[in-house]
């Protein structure tokens, strides 16, 4: 087996983290969805998605490595999101957590040693600077936006457009 039983149990923790996020997306679309932002609804569906991606990439790790899968209960959404900067404040929030908790599966290898699991983790490490990054500047374009949401939806779509001199959409 090349994981021990505490890290194993720290990334079934994860799996769960993940599945949450995953869930607090939808959440978030939904909210963009019947404000009819389809943008933005969009955007946080494609979240969910990557979440779930994530989840599975810990997932496949775990088997990989002989360990066991055990997915914890997970928590539900927060409920009644009440405006667009909420829900960015919220996913900005929970990005935020997720980067602590993919540094503590980081601190956890190294203090194990477990090189492995180093190199695993450190495309988290970089893919939560990217998400926390992106939150940030969307939370940033919804509070300038006010309630000209619109402006948030072209902006959005240009992220979606790399030839319209944003980047990609991850």
């Amino acid at each position: 087996m090349l994981i021990s039983k505490e890290l194993n149990e720290a990334m079934n923790k994860q799996i769960g983290s993940e599945l949450g996020a995953s869930n607090q997306y939808i959440k978030i679309a939904s909210f963009f969805e019947n404000e009819n932002l389809p943008e933005l609804s969009g955007f946080f569906f494609r979240q969910s998605d990557e979440e779930r991606v994530h989840a599975m990439k810990f997932v496949h790790y775990i088997l990989e490595a002989g360990g066991e899968v055990n997915i914890p209960q997970i928590a539900a959404a927060p409920a009644g999101i009440k405006s667009a900067e909420e829900a960015l404040q919220m996913a900005l929030d929970w990005e935020m957590e997720v980067t602590k908790q993919i540094n503590g599966l980081m601190d956890l290898a190294i203090k194990q040693g477990d090189h492995i699991a180093q190199n695993f983790l450190r495309w988290f490490v970089d893919e939560q600077l990217e998400e926390v990054s992106t939150m940030d500047q969307m939370l940033g374009v919804v509070k300038r936006a006010g309630d000209q949401l619109l402006f948030v939806e072209q902006y959005v779509q240009r992220l979606g457009d790399p030839h319209a001199g944003g980047e990609a959409a991850a």
